[in-house]
């Protein structure tokens, strides 16, 4: 039975508390509830997430506002038997300062520096593992022409990791940390200390932090999903026909596409973490060159601290040739010219409209959420791992079965209760994938 989240919103304020085990020495402590689902939250990070091994290194980075859940993870990982963590703190501010105050002829330096630090512990297959928690208007008071120049060259300088990422050469995750500018965003029309409460108490229910026994549940969750996965894999469909409010997309899939789930396994002695934390789809690669229609997003898109709303995209030959935003319209257009491929797809991911998310009528103005709330594509790079033998292969060798490359990979939601989806196989029978946002089978 899931324990009652408190609507505690800091450990300096704690209301319910319940007895718990003092790992150190054995003794009996009081804990809040707050403090035992955080405490839980950064064992799913740990076990679940990265699932760090005995002598790993694991990088962690995160804002400084999470101190309290990045002190939990380091100890934990030291008490599972971390070779190493090293830490990295991160302000997202300094990123809104620079693109405000620079000389515009130096946004186009990536951090080199830090590029390479990032990826000599990437390259040795230390975990990595990022707490996500930002305002999601932070770079609105940007221009957003110098916000994305600042975008393309720090994806450029750090290809050389997310290289590794999309590939899963190491354990990777991330996972969510409530900070106030975002608790607003999510519940304008309460106090900031109450809806920064109510966040918690969605982040922790999301990420099963709130069970008795979140790693338990999230094993028989995964396990779900991967069942899913297995199921889209062998339905061997050629083409997906999507269609909803504004949405007919006719959207074909790479040659030797596999489903996969956000429980994969990752690095050289193969151990599965998941990506995403929270996760609720079931994802796949497009063919680069094979999507043909019109698709208009059901929900908001945050991209880089700056909202995009109420846009739409229309595709030939694989390619954005058209679109229109009621916001964002400049930020959208500097999201498509990062390079040639930010105009194709790299992944179409599949979620039931009654995922916990979805479910609980939230918006969270939060990729890692949001698109666990609905069926969603990414406009730019393609996983290797969503196409078979995908890690072992020439890149030429995956573009010309339908891998998308590209410096980035966004994801914007197209889900809702009115979304159609079948799948269609090379003899042209159809076969209902999923009708009203569930699945048809």
């Amino acid at each position: 039975m899931a324990a009652r989240v408190s609507r505690t919103t800091s450990l300096r304020a704690p209301r319910a508390c319940d007895p718990t085990i003092d790992r150190a020495d054995g003794r009996l402590v009081a804990m809040t509830t707050f403090e035992r689902n955080l405490d839980n939250l950064a064992r799913v990070a740990l076990h679940v997430g990265v699932n760090l091994q005995h002598d790993g290194r694991l990088l962690l980075m995160g804002p400084i506002e999470a101190s309290a859940l990045m002190h939990r993870i380091v100890a934990g990982a030291y008490d599972l038997g971390a070779r190493s963590v090293h830490v990295q703190y991160v302000d997202s501010r300094m990123g809104l300062i620079r693109a405000q105050r620079a000389r515009p002829e130096t946004l186009a330096e990536g951090p080199q520096a830090y590029a390479d630090m990032i990826h000599t512990m990437a390259a040795r297959g230390d975990a990595y593992l990022r707490i996500d928690g930002d305002d999601p208007d932070l770079m609105s008071a940007a221009d957003p022409e110098r916000v994305a120049t600042m975008v393309r060259a720090t994806r450029e300088v750090m290809r050389p990791v997310s290289d590794l990422v999309q590939r899963s050469f190491l354990p990777w995750t991330i996972v969510p940390y409530a900070v106030p500018a975002w608790a607003r965003k999510v519940f304008p029309d309460l106090p900031e200390e109450e809806a920064l409460s109510r966040l918690w108490d969605a982040i922790f229910a999301a990420t099963r932090a709130d069970r008795d026994d979140p790693v338990a549940a999230w094993d028989e969750h995964v396990q779900q999903l991967g069942t899913a996965a297995t199921r889209l894999t062998e339905g061997a469909f050629e083409e997906l026909h999507l269609r909803g409010p504004g949405t007919d997309l006719r959207l074909g899939l790479s040659v030797g596409h596999v489903w996969e789930c956000g429980g994969r396994a990752s690095g050289s002695n193969g151990v599965r973490s998941v990506h995403n934390v929270p996760t609720e789809e079931v994802f796949t690669a497009p063919h680069a060159r094979r999507v043909h229609g019109t698709v208009r997003a059901t929900k908001p898109l945050s991209y880089q601290g700056q909202l995009i709303d109420d846009f739409s995209l229309t595709f030939e030959d694989g390619a954005v040739v058209d679109f229109t935003a009621e916001r964002g319209e400049r930020v959208l257009q500097g999201l498509l010219d990062t390079d040639d491929g930010a105009r194709r797809l790299g992944e179409v991911a599949l979620v039931p409209h009654s995922s916990p998310i979805s479910q609980s009528g939230l918006l969270f103005y939060n990729t890692l959420f949001d698109e666990n709330a609905a069926s969603h594509i990414a406009l730019g790079r393609a996983y290797e791992t969503t196409i078979a033998r995908g890690i072992d292969r020439p890149l030429e060798e995956l573009q010309s079965d339908g891998f998308n490359q590209s410096l980035t990979h966004v994801d914007f939601m197209i889900g809702s209760a009115e979304l159609d989806v079948d799948g269609v196989r090379a003899d042209g029978s159809t076969v209902p994938v999923m009708r009203g946002g569930e699945w048809a089978t």
